[in-house]
């Protein structure tokens, strides 16, 4: 009966176990993505399968999670990747949370998953982004809205809500740096369900904080205030509620407070002294002006010193273009054609009978010279520029 039942046990002989069904393209380009993604960042972590991606990164002493999620027709979908902590930088959104420049814009099936990252990486060194302020980014980091759903999904159908606290994820065996693989252990729970910072606390004055920066960079030091004040100590309770009650004698009490008097006198000196600082600069409006004045015919100066230099270096190349050795090679073969045909014409008119014969030998001879001389220095010159051109030999 084992032709019936082939998988039966005890059978007599083993079959092979059913073949898995065959990946179709769109998956088969997926995994390549995938690949490509793990093989250029070795410590990249694997969040869900096939989903979800993080890598972390250190730049200027800021490190940054890069959040990859692939959507189920990815690699035909782009992929959405985003950033935690929210930086501000020219790929990112005003949120400072997606990555929205050309790198995904542009993303096509036939892109490379880890080339684009690599890139992002890339310009993130080159241009280092600044951490957003968190009230612009995240403006429910503190306060729990009312209604508003755990870790939304981020437009996936097809991506569950933000795990709550009683499931624990599970992670590959991916290597991953160890500032990752620290905060992603099945050990700890999950992270809050609103935002990724729950309840912290609102920072906490300190002693530093007394001291007043203005926008000029004038610092001011405020009086210390007293844990107690004598003046009301010595009272009861029920004048201190009187008093309490009593808006005009509350006040009246405020104001003889000497830390009050003492900020009021540093007030009234600084005003001062701001007086007197401008008194000072109106003193020195006139000088101000006269340098002003100075600077302006300075810079008229230069113009009319600039247009005169350019025209004289116009002037410069026209007479350097009219010495150039091809110039004079030119010059040189219009004169001594020139010499050649004045000799033709006296050889004429002496055949003509037009000239006596000393007067033919004189003329002729000198054109003749000269034609032969300037012939000689064309071909001289036209020998020295193919020497130049061939060995870069200066003329």
């Amino acid at each position: 009966m084992n032709w019936l039942f082939p998988l039966a046990k005890g059978g007599g002989s083993s079959s092979p176990a059913a073949p898995l069904p065959a990946l179709t393209s769109l998956q088969q380009q997926k995994q390549r993505q995938i690949e490509s993604l793990r093989g250029a960042h070795a410590s990249i972590a694997e969040i869900q399968k096939d989903v979800e991606y993080r890598l972390p990164f250190t730049v200027n002493n800021l490190t940054i999670n890069i959040n990859i999620l692939l959507p189920p027709q990815f690699p035909q979908e782009k992929p959405v990747i985003s950033v935690f902590p929210p930086v501000r930088h020219h790929l990112m959104d005003k949120q400072g949370v997606y990555v929205t420049g050309p790198l995904i814009s542009n993303f096509t099936m036939h892109s490379d998953l880890g080339k684009i990252i690599q890139s992002l990486l890339d310009e993130f060194w080159k241009n280092p982004p600044v951490l957003a302020s968190s009230s612009t980014s995240f403006p429910y980091l503190f306060n729990k809205p009312a209604g508003m759903p755990p870790y939304a999904p981020q437009g996936f159908p097809f991506l569950p809500p933000y795990p709550s606290q009683e499931t624990n994820r599970t992670m590959a065996a991916v290597p991953v740096a160890e500032s990752v693989s620290s905060s992603y252990t099945t050990d700890k729970p999950a992270a809050p369900s609103y935002g990724f910072i729950a309840d912290l606390p609102l920072p906490v004055p300190t002693a530093e904080a007394v001291l007043q920066v203005g926008q000029n960079g004038f610092t001011y030091k405020m009086p210390d205030v007293p844990d107690t004040f004598p003046e009301l100590s010595e009272l009861s309770i029920s004048q201190l509620t009187s008093m309490n009650e009593q808006e005009e004698v509350l006040l009246e009490q405020f104001v003889t407070l000497p830390q009050l008097k003492q900020v009021l006198t540093d007030r009234d000196e600084l005003v001062k002294s701001i007086e007197e600082l401008a008194k000072k600069n109106l003193l020195l409006e006139p000088s101000l002006e006269a340098k002003r004045q100075m600077v302006l015919d300075k810079n008229e100066q230069l113009t009319q010193m600039k247009a005169a230099f350019e025209k004289k270096m116009q002037r410069q190349h026209e007479l350097s273009e009219s010495c150039s050795p091809s110039a004079l090679q030119a010059r040189l073969k219009v004169a001594a054609h020139e010499a050649e045909e004045e000799s033709d014409t006296i050889a004429e008119d002496f055949l003509e009978g037009k000239t006596e014969i000393d007067d033919f030998l004189s003329s002729f001879m000198e054109k003749r010279t000269l034609c032969h001389c300037r012939r000689a220095k064309e071909e001289k010159l036209q020998q020295a520029i193919a020497m130049h051109s061939q060995f870069h030999i200066p003329l």
